[in-house]
């Protein structure tokens, strides 16, 4: 049953980083933690559905979902960082 899993590896383990960004993004914004806490685990269950039931169909493009999610955290964690930095810019310019 884990070989079925397998070439997803590195889509969990991205998975987790796109989290890690996301969060980081969330308190740039000044995000609600508890409104920001219950929309990721939605969306964490929605992705888990959705992979128990199409993996069989997924598998034969694992290759093309690995990089275009790997992409995809590739641009949040440039864009994560580009809001972080005008948000401390802004900071520094009001005097907090």
């Amino acid at each position: 049953m884990l070989q079925e899993y397998l070439p997803f590896v590195g889509l969990l383990i991205f998975g987790n980083i796109e989290n890690l960004i996301l969060a980081s993004q969330g308190e740039v914004k000044n995000a609600k933690v508890l409104s920001l806490s219950i929309m990721s685990i939605i969306i964490v269950i929605a992705w888990f559905l959705v992979g128990a039931v199409l993996t069989q169909e997924a598998i034969r493009y694992a290759n093309y979902i690995d990089f275009i999610g790997g992409l995809a955290i590739f641009i949040l964690g440039i864009q994560a960082i580009v809001e972080a930095r005008k948000s401390k810019a802004s900071k520094k310019v009001k005097g907090e």
